[in-house]
């Protein structure tokens, strides 16, 4: 079904599940990809007013920040590199039902969803073969499972920490103002990281509308 839809469609389809789904259908995965992002405003914060970050009254210092690193730029990795290669290889290109931009768009959406736990896919792909089966599963087998390691390793970093008293330099993270700097974190990063990859495909499309 999404693969009927218009260019911008698809983008914005495509967009909010490379956002690791923290926006919308983000079950369970959607829940630890939100903290990383809280812990990452809260340390960018931290820098910006110059003081130690913390969350839930827990210090945020590098290992924290290592490991939330971690938790974003591993399903990025695997969502770019499947789709660079899957563009390359013959038995890639050999899925594709609609070459062009559309087709990149099919390709990107396919490890875009196997990588960020959601599983839909554009029906112009045919992704059942050795070729798909085996690079979307090793792109789901890194994007999915081995982030829960550095995630746990955050758990229990900061469940071994003590809590520290609120103070005057103490960023409020239930307030209006950091929700919107946190909603700022995400979308920055998602466009940071996926904006080329999307320009490649429905974004491009989309102009080729207006061309014909």
């Amino acid at each position: 079904m999404p693969d009927s839809y218009t260019p911008i469609g698809g983008l914005m389809s495509m967009w909010l599940i490379q956002l690791g789904e923290v926006v919308f259908g983000g079950v369970r995965s959607g829940l630890y990809g939100l903290i990383a992002f809280a812990i990452l405003a809260v340390f960018i914060a931290g820098l910006m007013i110059g003081r130690t970050p913390e969350y839930m009254g827990k210090k945020i210092e590098a290992y924290e920040v290592k490991m939330t690193s971690l938790v974003i730029l591993i399903p990025v990795i695997a969502v770019l590199l499947g789709t660079a290669v899957a563009v390359i290889v013959p038995d890639g290109k050999k899925g594709i039902f609609n070459p062009g931009p559309h087709g990149f768009s099919e390709i990107l959406y396919a490890f875009s969803s196997a990588g960020n736990n959601n599983g839909s896919a554009f029906g112009g792909l045919s992704a059942n073969s050795f070729f798909y089966n085996t690079a979307l599963g090793l792109a789901m087998f890194f994007a999915r499972y081995w982030i829960t390691i550095p995630i746990l390793a955050i758990a229990g970093s900061l469940a071994k920490k003590k809590i520290i008293p609120q103070s005057q330099g103490t960023l409020a993270t239930h307030e209006p103002l950091f929700i919107v700097f946190l909603v700022a974190v995400v979308l920055i990063v998602g466009a940071l990281t996926f904006f080329p990859a999307l320009a490649l495909g429905p974004i491009v499309e989309h102009l080729t509308l207006f061309s014909a």
